[in-house]
């Protein structure tokens, strides 16, 4: 059998838990972690944003015809065929172009439903045919797509074709831009989280000052009473870290829900609610606390021994 010891496990011979706020600072990092959620959600919507355009719109083109059911021009060796079946046969024997659809009259008034109403039906308005085009994963350069302009507006003259490159490449540095920024709040937050630890360490160090003193002359080093203080901030951290993740949690679910229709082609529902967030965010949600508690251990141990050092 062991020796037994002279004090009760978990006692507190500092007195710190009288003194280092227990309600105070777990508050503060709750907030804390539910702003660091919410910015690394953020981070991971841009990023998953960016992809869903360069994956989606990159890869699209959009040709519009002119009078599609008009004649097309007859040449050598042609059969007769309206302008729209033309430039469709060009699309679909062109290397590079994974699928085209010629979009229904149907779908045409559809989509100018928002702009003219119910008046779109009806209204006599000499549309195009347009034509919806994805290229293959390798896609098309910019070369290859103005031969391939040139070439239908020689089948069908008026034609337009229409890349999606250059919207891709500006939304994609917003998502960019916007996920560097995400990312800069996220380091913020940790930042005033080590800043309010730093804080409520000070304050216990002030008030308990004599009793440390007294405890440092007797012979305890500077690591047991850094690692005291340490042990109390990380275990309040990590108490207020749980907090703040469990109240972002639902934020971040009901965001992701509303988000779901973007993901998945307007199929509301498609998901489980559970399945909403994204892996990495079930992943990044229980390390919160961990990161706080680390957070936490570090700039108590850091801020102790800084001020032991100064100690007569």
């Amino acid at each position: 059998m062991g020796k037994p010891s002279l004090r009760p496990r978990g006692f507190d011979d500092l007195g710190l838990r009288r003194v280092f706020g227990d309600r105070m600072l777990p508050l503060l990092v709750a907030a804390m972690a539910f702003l660091a959620a919410l910015a690394g959600a953020g981070a991971m919507a841009a990023a998953n944003l960016a992809d869903h355009w360069r994956e989606g719109a990159g890869s699209a083109l959009t040709v519009q015809v002119p009078r599609p059911g008009g004649a097309a021009a007859a040449g050598p060796g042609t059969v007769e065929e309206t302008r729209i079946d033309r430039i469709t046969g060009i699309l679909r024997g062109t290397p590079g172009i994974a699928e085209t659809r010629a979009l229904p009259e149907s779908e045409l008034n559809e989509l100018l439903r928002p702009w003219l109403g119910r008046d779109a039906e009806t209204a006599s308005l000499p549309l195009p045919g347009v034509v919806a085009v994805r290229m293959a994963e390798n896609g098309l350069d910019d070369s290859v797509l103005a031969r391939l302009a040139a070439q239908l507006s020689a089948a069908a003259p008026g034609t337009t074709l229409e890349a999606h490159r250059p919207w891709v490449r500006r939304l994609s540095l917003l998502a960019r831009s916007l996920q560097a920024c995400a990312w800069a709040a996220l380091g913020l937050v940790a930042a005033v989280a080590a800043a309010v630890i730093a804080v409520a360490t000070r304050g216990g160090l002030a008030l308990r000052r004599e009793v440390i003193e007294t405890v440092h002359g007797l012979g305890a080093t500077d690591g047991y009473i850094a690692c005291r203080f340490a042990r109390r901030a990380a275990g309040l951290a990590v108490l207020g870290a749980v907090i703040g993740a469990l109240a972002a949690l639902p934020v971040l679910l009901g965001l992701a829900n509303l988000a779901t229709p973007f993901q998945t082609n307007g199929a509301v529902g498609s998901a489980p609610w559970l399945a909403a967030l994204p892996p990495a965010l079930w992943i990044g949600l229980p390390v919160l606390p961990l990161a706080a508690g680390l957070i936490g251990f570090a700039t108590a141990q850091g801020t102790v021994r800084r001020w032991l050092r100064r100690l007569p």
